[in-house]
């Protein structure tokens, strides 16, 4: 799927409508304070195994989130329409 490099989109914070670059979004590593995952290093630590089945594989396509970063402000949003895209190009207009 081609998505263009720069789009005129909505600014949360500048209140307008302004150029935004549009790039992917990378996965953050996991927060070792969450309550989930204190559970987990919990539960795996020791000589138990590991709590839950292992995943059986992934998905062919995943979900792809889109990042816009305004070029006036210079602060980043996301836009909450997720969708699946197998294969993404950034294309300048």
């Amino acid at each position: 799927m081609k998505i263009p490099k720069q789009r005129r989109t909505y600014c949360p914070s500048c209140k307008k409508h302004t150029d935004h670059e549009v790039f992917q979004s990378k996965k953050r590593k996991a927060s070792e304070l969450k309550w989930g995952q204190r559970q987990f290093r919990r539960v795996t630590s020791g000589y138990r195994g590991y709590p839950r089945p292992l995943p059986s594989g992934n998905k062919p396509v995943k979900k792809l989130d889109l990042r816009f970063k305004c070029k006036e402000c210079g602060k980043s949003h996301i836009k909450r329409n997720s969708f699946r895209v197998g294969k993404i190009d950034f294309v300048a207009r």
